[in-house]
């Protein structure tokens, strides 16, 4: 069983829209997973423009690989890399402790995940 950043269970991000490397709903991660996609966040517009303009465009639908596109509010698993260089430029979207892989611990600091928790 998978766990999340707190030692516990790691529980679904998002299933509407269906997140996670796997599609499962859940920050899971594994070797095919190289962006590791970990931290489970409710994106914000700050958040999605910050990211398109880095390249990773979230908030255009990608029919071809079952993507809607994202609005602020939504919850989605983020790469752990991509948060932190957000939360290092002041735009890093809230995120939730509990669906949050206990991996990204390798990328990004607790406190910070506290500061920005909506589960804390």
């Amino acid at each position: 069983m998978a766990k999340n950043v707190l030692g516990g269970t790691l529980v679904p991000c998002s299933m509407d829209p269906l997140t996670g490397y796997y599609r499962t709903g859940c920050c899971d991660t594994g070797a095919g997973d190289v962006g590791v996609h970990v931290v489970c966040a409710q994106v914000t517009a700050e958040f999605l423009a910050f990211s398109r303009d880095r390249g990773n465009d979230l908030i255009t639908p990608v029919p071809y690989f079952n993507f809607p596109g994202l609005k602020p509010g939504d919850r989605w698993c983020l790469c752990a890399a991509r948060w932190q260089e957000a939360f290092e430029a002041g735009v890093a979207p809230p995120v939730i402790l509990e669906a949050t892989h206990i991996s990204a611990l390798e990328f990004v600091n607790l406190e910070d995940l506290r500061l920005h928790a909506l589960d804390a």
